[in-house]
């Protein structure tokens, strides 16, 4: 039996796809990839086809360590569609042989995508790339993929490879930045890479990390391409049908390849900029508190037994069904319907330089940079109840079957209008070498290293407040909880009724830094007998520092703060008088609701602060940075280990099989640094782990394929979760601590999975899977005062309620992380990939590819769930009764980020000249993580997305497309408590349509 991959990585030396050729796989012609050796489809799975491989063939190579799976080459196929033509096999139909021979030669379970695959999916990122493949489902973020999930566990539990490398980027995009572990996908735009390899299962060669997967992403290597100089260049015009506006999308490629094939270097670009819009409303989730009054019923009184009404603040709470029944309901906290604005730019370099000898020596030098920028801009009209039911009056209440208070009219309501602002950058470097050498026909090794480095900042954060704190005849209406009717019964465009309440300003910085050296070695023992050796060393570095300039303007309605000699009233802000060299009235602007999904009659017009404006009138950038506690922490861990593993291959009894074994040892010196009362704290440990995989593939046929694979793996602990201090939410009385000496996550994993390569680009398969985690951190809540925390009052953020002197006694959640006792998954994958080549005519040309993934799983955690007493007695008769805490119950429920349902299809149609693609991608409901204000967990609810794309071939060297994305526009779904299914937030971001052409020369 041929030694594959001896075979294999000699032919990648010679012929390996460029990274930058790759990088340039969304600019190339449908038949880019043609010069190649041709597979005979009736090759022994497992085995290399029998080819006498050239120089001028290509292949796609994967990054060492990657198992050589994407070293099987991507030929041009002639194959017998009927009895009277043959079709051959290019652009995506050939793109797709190459992702099945990847999967078909690989040992253990793998999945592909290669070149055109990701370069003719309509997609604007690497994550809506690799939702196309079975098991993988991904999170959006502003209508674009941002992070994913492999059967069932997020994106902590994946870790992603650039050109064989571990690595973190992160992005400041979303509702916050990530600060974790999680890659955001949205930094790389899908130009850049030739290939994705998804390792679905453990191997002892393979760099630990993931309970998930191992996700490779590869530039290529320039001597894969023709000899010679090559240029590839493409554009596209991006059109938004909600902002309503076209944008650049822009890529290159130029690419030189020695005449003896033993030099080559490439170089390519891409360049995207957007500008769209995110409509919807929102509610920050749902509360439960106590009012002013109920539908006439006052609730508060001057003592146990007075008589005397207490209005708006102060006194003592007095029971009575109606008070009960709204203090015990939830009511969305801050209803509100706004628009955020996402303005992108993207710009990615690649570049490479290899050298290759002779045949037993090739010398590569890769790098890449990646600059992702974003303002985000989001304008609010909305009413805070957060806080603030204290004062106010409800009236005409409705209540649901779920305990909420659906729909109400409030008198002494606190009007609010908000403006926020953050400017973000990420840059990512990554720079590389590896040098591949065949020391004896037996032996041979990798040498490689490099270093990488994110870097998400965020210079400006700001967020500016018009209140208008006694409002009267405001009424929301969640009968349609998705589409609500809110509307206001006082002027929210007059500036006489607002006042500057608030200002924030949180600029932070957030870096990753990754140090790599690898050396592995394999030695052909005997035929079919190979052993591999290696060694490693990888340091990860994490650290974020972020500060705060909040302040409160005016805590109070009626009262104003001096701001030098101005002060904060309405007469001042919107007067006749110029402030601080601003025209009269210019402290605010008019913002209108567009096409949020709100009904007839809903309140659209707006007075919000203007950013400009109100920064000079406030000083606001001249304020000195607060330290935020919670976020000026960081870890460094160190990891060294080495590996064994046997690979072989033969028969017994007639029955081909392959298989590998092998044990990973590492080492990980983890150290820990957070503020706690003001000091820096740091704490170090450390641990070892034994990671043993095996995996073993049977080929009772030659086009059938029986897998099984065993291991154990380890994912390490969540980043904020190591910090030794604690941070404050003062908007949802929440206190946060680390625990630096938490566990990793550790599992075995087991795989069983079946494949029937039926014909030319066809599978069907099924894979079942499960992980049984043995070690799960889990949540631990008390309910308590802030003094019990230890903490000093000065880390309450300023410009939250808790702030204020009149929350002082106010109950807090604490939590923190403590070594749980693990969870459970189970799951069963199944996927169609074929042609209609039995088909008359032009119908031959279509195919179509389909998959479904069914996922279960089990953990239990510990919540905070809803108030049961709206009155707990006082230490004495005499004293005042509190609204109760929220009750600490167990409960179980799924992995966070773990759909049970996910399915996506794509039917497609290829000839000569022109093609088509139309693809749907459907993902349930999911629990995202633990809630807060007495809700039990919170998540999305299922999203379906529909996507689309033609091209047209007018030269050989010229095409043309038009692509389409999100067709159907998806709202986005966000609830809050998984059993009432609340409202939390409910968005859409519109179609986005792409025109352009691509060019070869």
């Amino acid at each position: 039996m041929t030694d594959f991959a001896t075979a294999s990585r000699r032919f990648s030396r010679l012929s390996g796809v460029s990274g930058t050729a790759l990088a340039l796989s969304l600019l190339l012609p449908a038949s880019a990839f043609a010069q190649a050796a041709a597979i005979p489809q009736t090759a022994t799975p497992g085995t290399p086809a029998q080819t006498d491989p050239s120089p001028a063939q290509t292949a796609i190579a994967p990054a060492e360590g990657a198992n050589d799976p994407a070293a099987t080459t991507a030929a041009p196929q002639t194959v017998d569609a009927d009895s009277d033509a043959d079709i051959v096999v290019t652009g995506f139909r050939r793109s797709l042989d190459a992702a099945l021979n990847v999967k078909r030669e690989s040992v253990s379970a793998v999945d592909a995508i290669v070149a055109e695959d990701i370069a003719k999916f309509p997609d604007q990122n690497l994550a809506e790339s690799l939702q196309r493949i079975p098991g993988i489902s991904i999170q959006r973020d502003a209508g674009e993929g941002r992070a994913i999930t492999v059967r069932g566990l997020g994106a902590q539990f994946t870790r992603v490879r650039v050109n064989g490398m571990e690595t973190v980027a992160t992005s400041t995009d979303g509702a916050s930045a990530n600060r974790d572990r999680a890659f955001d996908f949205n930094v790389f735009a899908s130009e850049l890479f030739n290939s994705i390899v998804v390792h679905k299962t453990a191997e002892a060669s393979l760099d630990e990390g993931s309970l998930g997967a191992v996700v490779d992403l590869n530039t290529g290597n320039p001597l894969g391409g023709k000899a010679g100089f090559t240029f590839v260049a493409s554009a596209q015009a991006s059109y938004n049908d909600l902002s309503k506006n076209t944008r650049p999308r822009l890529a290159g490629l130029l690419s030189f390849k020695s005449p003896d094939g033993t030099f080559g270097a490439s170089v390519s670009a891409a360049y995207s900029k957007t500008d769209n819009l995110e409509l919807g409303n929102n509610t920050t989730r749902w509360a439960q508190a106590r009012f002013d009054s109920v539908n006439g019923t006052p609730c508060f009184f001057n003592s146990n037994t007075g008589t005397t009404r207490v209005a708006n603040a102060g006194g003592f709470y007095r029971p009575s069904a109606a008070c009960d029944q709204a203090a015990l309901a939830f009511h969305p906290r801050i209803p509100r319907y706004g628009e955020i604005f996402h303005g992108r730019e993207r710009l990615g370099i690649t570049g490479s330089v290899q050298w290759s000898p002779s045949d037993a020596t090739k010398i590569s030098i890769d790098g890449l940079y990646s600059r992702f920028k974003e303002t985000r801009e989001e304008k609010w009209g909305e009413v805070l109840l957060r806080s603030n039911e204290r004062s106010i009056d409800l009236s005409n209440v409705q209540y649901d079957n779920n305990n909420n208070l659906i729909a109400a009219t409030l008198n002494d309501a606190w009007v609010r209008t908000e403006h926020y602002l953050r400017k973000s950058k990420t840059e990512f470097y990554q720079l590389g070498g590896s040098w591949d050498q065949d020391v004896t026909d037996r032996l041979r090794f990798t040498l490689m290293g490099g270093f990488s480095k994110s870097t998400a900042s965020i210079p400006v954060e700001t967020t500016f407040v018009f209140d208008d704190r006694d409002a009267t005849g405001y009424r929301y209406d969640y009968t349609n909880s998705r589409s609500p009717l809110l509307t206001f019964g006082t002027s929210v465009t007059d500036p006489a009724n607002f006042q500057l309440a608030e200002i924030r300003d949180r600029p932070s910085e957030t870096v990753n830094k990754f140090r790599t050296a690898q050396l592995r070695t394999e030695y052909d023992v005997a035929e079919g007998f190979k052993l591999k050796l290696g060694g490693l060393y990888r340091k990860f570095s994490f650290d974020t520092e972020a500060y705060t300039r909040d302040a409160v303007i005016c805590p109070a309605a009626g009262r104003d703060v001096v701001l030098g000699t101005i002060t904060c009233s309405a007469a001042s802000l919107f007067g006749p008088t110029a402030v601080y060299g601003y025209p009269a009235g210019n402290l605010g602007e008019t913002f209108t609701v567009g096409k949020a999904g709100q009904p007839s009659g809903n309140t659209n017009a707006f007075l919000i602060p203007n950013i400009d404006a109100s920064a000079a009138f406030t000083g606001l950038y001249n304020r000195p940075k607060v330290a935020d506690a919670g976020n000026i922490r960081s870890v460094s861990e160190e990891v060294t280990g080495g590996y064994g593993e046997v690979d072989v291959k033969g028969s017994v009894l007639g029955l081909d099989y392959a298989a590998n074994a092998g044990v990973r040892y590492v080492h990980t010196a983890q150290s820990s640094t957070g503020l706690n009362n003001g000091l820096a704290v740091t704490i170090a440990r450390s641990y070892d782990d034994w990671l043993p995989a095996i995996n073993v593939a049977l080929f009772p046929t030659s086009t059938v394929i029986l897998r099984g694979a065993i291991s154990k793996v380890l994912t390490r602990p969540t980043l904020g979760n190591l910090t030794p201090g604690g941070s404050v939410d003062g908007f949802n009385y929440r206190v946060t601590f680390g625990n630096p000496q938490l566990d990793p996550f550790r599992a075995t994993a087991f795989d069983l999975a079946a494949e029937w390569y039926f014909a030319p680009q066809s599978i069907f398969s099924v894979a079942a899977f499960k992980k049984k985690v043995e070690s799960f951190p889990v949540s631990q809540s008390v309910s308590g005062s802030f003094e019990s925390t230890g903490l000093p009052r000065s880390v309450i953020p300023p410009s939250s309620p808790a702030a204020l002197p009149q929350n002082a006694d106010q109950l807090y959640t604490i939590t923190s992380p403590v070594n749980g006792s693990g969870a459970s998954l189970k799951g069963v994958e199944i996927a169609l990939q074929t042609t209609f080549r039995f088909l008359p005519g032009f119908l031959k040309n279509f195919g179509a590819i389909a998959n479904a993934t069914f996922i279960d799983s089990t953990a239990t955690y510990t919540v905070q769930g809803p108030t049961v007493n709206p009155c707990v007695a006082g230490a004495t008769p005499a004293a005042a009764c509190t609204f109760g805490p929220n009750v600490s119950v167990s409960r179980k429920g799924t992995l966070f980020g773990l759909s049970k349902r996910q399915y996506n299809g794509t039917l497609y149609y290829e000839d000569a000249k022109f093609s088509a693609r139309s693809s749907i991608s459907y993902r349930g409901p999911y629990v995202d993580q633990n809630s807060a204000t007495g809700n039990v967990f919170e998540g999305y609810n299922s999203t379906i997305n529909v996507d689309a794309s033609v091209r047209y071939k007018l030269t050989p060297s010229l095409e043309i497309s038009l692509e389409g994305t999100n067709l159907t526009d998806e709202y986005r779904d966000r609830y809050t408590d998984l059993d009432a299914n609340r409202n939390y937030e409910n968005n859409h971001f519109g179609r986005t349509f792409l025109a352009g052409a691509r060019f070869k020369m």
